[in-house]
């Protein structure tokens, strides 16, 4: 007793003058002992049946002063008496059984050891036990809608009617999202969900109206403007069918951001058109945290190209984990400023270096080799642009094929652990200068297996949604200044993924592949560009063909209509990640394969035709579209076709 009393004063009363803190601790403890006076009575009551006799009141007011205090006292040393205005969950009331029960016990003591009679009827403690847990649970349930006004979110004044989509853990989140934010618009009127069964429930008070088919339908009947998607939810097919049926029933739809973005970007709460990364989103990649900690913790790594935005993407996902030091080497000095200032930002001082310096350039990737001596490289320096290295082949085969070959063979003379590739779906049968020359470091990543012991991995993948330069960022300009939007054939289409799931499946990728092995990342289904370009003019709020145009331009040089993942003499092997594929493992590199690499990086500064050939030699699947003209030729024709 006296170490309880002890331990509540030492918290209630403030060293060197009375403090906000103190007195809210001790306005507590009088709660609490006002609520185990009153539920101590409401024993009584409930006992006696409503009929207390001059003996029960003399029993009464002999011990309630005793039992109080010690329940309060012990409340107090579960930290009951703070907290007033949180949340009531599960775990509080946990917490608060847990208390109620040793307060129960510690009276049951009391009145058996240190009193000198037992004045307290046995039935009294376990009335006292429940009526605690309602009085005091109710108390701070009570506080806690005060408090946040949340009585005020089903009240329909001046609210947007709005269906929350996806009666599950999200959409349960995102109601006490809302009900808890005192500033909400929204009157939740049922959620609809995929699952039949749900269809009736009630979650958080609000009933299940229907499933995700009779979404529109029951928005139409209900009176309600707003369809809400509580992040993650649903599949990007599912958007885009939700979405068409809306703008029929001229129904917005909002996105909620997921658990993901909240905790790495602190988004607010609040509701959003849907993007066009919703309506390419799959399934949540699940990494194997587990194997990645393996294979990352405590190690130094090295991402090249990392101002770029897959490189830089890698280095935030690095940084989840405890790698012992992260080099970030780019020859960008501003691109590489603000992701230093960006990563900095997070608190990541000890772990980051940046580093400035060009993969081309060989005395320096070697100090850098030598000073942090790497234990594992993510080469994803590149150039990315087919058009504008069909016009330049020779920087192509110097920035892809020379910087790859040079800073592998640093990494197997120091040598390193392990060396990740990113490549791309452009290297299968190449029609373009810049998927010939992947093949080609493809190629020379699968010759060094035989003759290093480091660990040698290519990942290959498709399209990275909204990444620097690409088509996504194009036409959000292309709409911005008011149209036309432009596709160069209506039967393109690509294989598309997210930043951070690219990232993500590129480390995973790189823990669990064995040297020498191309490993495919699974990229869904294939989407038509003029189809993403219609969907950007809508989520825009504006209408395809008629506020924006979209014009056929015809293929620029180098691209494919269908992008290939994998070529026909290469079979695919599940991996033990779902969305991760063994696309081919080394196998004999052609005896001709160094001599005419070597022929080739001599050729780089030379004209277009004999680098084209010597590339063909290399891959003999790769296949021009056309004959390269020389550079000179190549602009005159543009600014003819431009003319035109």
């Amino acid at each position: 007793m006296k170490i309880l009393t002890t331990k509540l004063l030492d918290h209630t009363l403030p060293k060197g003058g009375k403090t906000r803190g103190a007195l809210r601790d001790l306005f507590g403890f009088f709660i609490l002992l006002g609520v185990s006076i009153l539920s101590y009575w409401c024993s009584f009551l409930l006992r006696f049946e409503f009929d207390l006799g001059p003996a029960e009141l003399r029993t009464w007011a002999v011990t309630v002063g005793v039992v109080s205090f010690i329940k309060a006292v012990v409340f107090s040393g579960f930290g009951l008496h703070r907290g007033w205005g949180r949340l009531l969950s599960f775990y509080d009331l946990v917490l608060l059984v847990r208390a109620a029960t040793v307060a129960s016990c510690t009276l049951v003591v009391v009145d058996r050891i240190v009193l000198p009679a037992r004045l307290i009827p046995r039935s009294i403690f376990l009335l006292d036990w429940g009526t605690t847990l309602v009085f005091l649970g109710g108390l701070k349930a009570a506080c806690r809608i005060i408090s946040e006004r949340s009585w005020r979110f089903f009240l329909s004044k001046d609210k947007i009617p709005a269906i929350i989509v996806g009666a599950n853990e999200e959409g349960e989140s995102l109601l006490r999202s809302m009900i808890r934010s005192g500033q909400c618009t929204y009157q939740v009127v049922g959620f609809v969900d995929r699952d039949h069964s749900r269809v009736g429930q009630r979650i958080g008070g609000v009933r299940v109206l229907g499933t995700l088919q009779e979404a529109c339908t029951l928005a139409d009947h209900h009176g309600v403007s707003e369809l809400l998607v509580a992040g993650g939810s649903l599949s990007g097919k599912e958007i885009r069918r939700l979405m068409e049926e809306a703008r029929s029933f001229n129904i917005s739809v909002k996105v909620l951001p997921s658990y993901e973005q909240l905790i790495t970007d602190k988004v607010v709460i609040r509701p959003r058109p849907v993007a066009i990364e919703d309506l390419l989103r799959r399934k949540p990649t699940e990494l194997d945290i587990k194997q990645i900690r393996h294979w990352i913790d405590d190690k130094v790594i090295l991402v090249t190209g990392s101002a770029g935005s897959i490189g830089a993407e890698i280095c935030r996902q690095l940084l989840r984990f405890r790698p012992a030091c992260l080099v970030a080497v780019d020859r960008s000095e501003t691109g590489q400023f603000f992701l230093e200032q960006e990563l900095l930002q997070r608190g990541q001082q000890s772990r980051l270096k940046v580093v400035l310096a060009d993969v081309l350039d060989r005395r320096r990737m070697r100090r850098v080799l030598q000073d942090f001596k790497p234990d594992i490289i993510f080469h994803a320096a590149a150039y990315k642009h087919v058009p504008l290295m069909e016009l330049q082949p020779g920087e192509a085969v110097k920035n892809i094929i020379l910087a790859t070959k040079r800073l592998a063979d640093l990494a197997a003379q120091e040598p390193v652990d392990s060396f990740v590739l990113i490549s791309t779906d452009k290297a299968v049968n190449p029609t373009s200068v810049m998927g010939a020359c992947k093949r080609v470091a493809e190629l020379y990543i699968q010759y060094l297996k035989a003759r290093s012991s480091s660990r040698w991995i290519t990942v290959r993948f498709g399209n990275v949604l909204d990444s620097a330069g690409s088509v996504v960022q194009v036409f959000r300009q292309q709409i911005a200044a008011g149209g036309p939007v432009t596709v160069t054939d209506p039967r393109m289409s690509r294989y598309f993924m997210t930043i951070p799931e690219a990232a993500q499946l590129v480390i995973q990728a790189g823990a669990i592949a064995a040297s020498g092995e191309i490993l495919l990342l699974e990229m869904g289904e294939p989407v038509r560009i003029v189809d993403l370009a219609e969907e950007m003019i809508r989520l825009s709020g504006l209408r395809p063909g008629e506020d924006i145009e979209i014009e056929f331009t015809g293929p620029r040089p180098g691209e494919k209509l269908y992008e290939e993942l994998y070529a026909q003499d290469e079979k695919l092997i599940p991996t033990r990640h779902p969305k991760i594929l063994i696309a081919g493992r080394a196998g004999e590199v052609p005896s001709y394969f160094v001599q005419e690499l070597r022929r080739l990086i001599e050729l780089a500064n030379e004209d277009p035709e004999p680098i084209i050939e010597a590339l063909k030699r290399i891959v003999p699947e790769y296949r021009p579209q056309r004959e390269t003209l020389p550079l000179r030729h190549r602009e005159v024709e543009l600014r003819e076709r431009r003319a035109a």
